[in-house]
């Protein structure tokens, strides 16, 4: 066990399998902090041995998981941009803790700090679906979880057309007329008047 005093903060500083836990116990009090060492170290053998996948998995951190799924990734699919972006977000935010670390509330957590950050709902769901898929058995146990309690993904708004009033679209003709190329005004009168006609609905042409 060994306890470092940074300033008037206590940190734990230990192995655990192949990774070194290097964290503060947020207390100034040197019982509370050897109390929290201990804690911290049931919690972690407590993941350990209770989820039946290899135990080396459990105690990496999700940095270096993430960097090996993109690169079988990679190797599998050609266009890789989307997850690349995706799986960067989940990273930037959740990298640095330990696969055993990430639980429902850390999932729900990260859809919150998404949201926050302005993402689309759509984004942060593929986000946490890539995020799923690199935990393996763990992940399913999460989206089972989250799945259970209709917190897996955020509801996605769903666009509805709007038709556009007489003035906008004068003023889109208007405007394509001034354009430089001849085809934009050409193009809009076809796209405005797509599907309006009754000769083109009932599929006859008007000669």
């Amino acid at each position: 066990m060994t306890l470092v005093k940074r300033g008037e903060i206590w940190w734990y500083d230990f192995q655990f399998g192949n990774q070194r836990i290097r964290e503060s116990t947020k207390s100034t009090s040197k019982i509370v902090a050897k109390a929290a060492e201990q804690q911290r170290r049931r919690d972690l053998e407590h993941g350990f041995h209770n989820i039946t996948e290899i135990r080396e998995n459990r105690i990496r951190l999700l940095r270096d998981v993430a960097a090996k799924y993109l690169d079988d990734y990679r190797l599998r699919f050609r266009g890789v941009t989307f997850a690349e972006y995706a799986i960067g977000h989940v990273t930037r935010h959740l990298g640095d803790k330990l696969l055993v670390d990430i639980d429902e509330a850390a999932v729900l957590g990260y859809q919150s700090s998404r949201l926050k950050e302005l993402a689309a709902p759509k984004s942060v769901n593929e986000e946490v679906r890539f995020l799923l898929t690199m935990m393996e058995q763990q992940g399913d146990v999460i989206r089972a979880g989250l799945r259970k309690k209709k917190k897996l993904k955020l509801p996605a708004r769903r666009k509805i057309g709007k038709a556009y009033e007489a003035d906008e679209t004068h003023r889109m003709r208007q405007l394509s007329k001034k354009s430089r190329s001849p085809h934009i005004y050409l193009a809009l009168t076809m796209a405005l008047n797509a599907g309006n006609s009754p000769s083109v609905r009932s599929g006859r042409v008007s000669g």
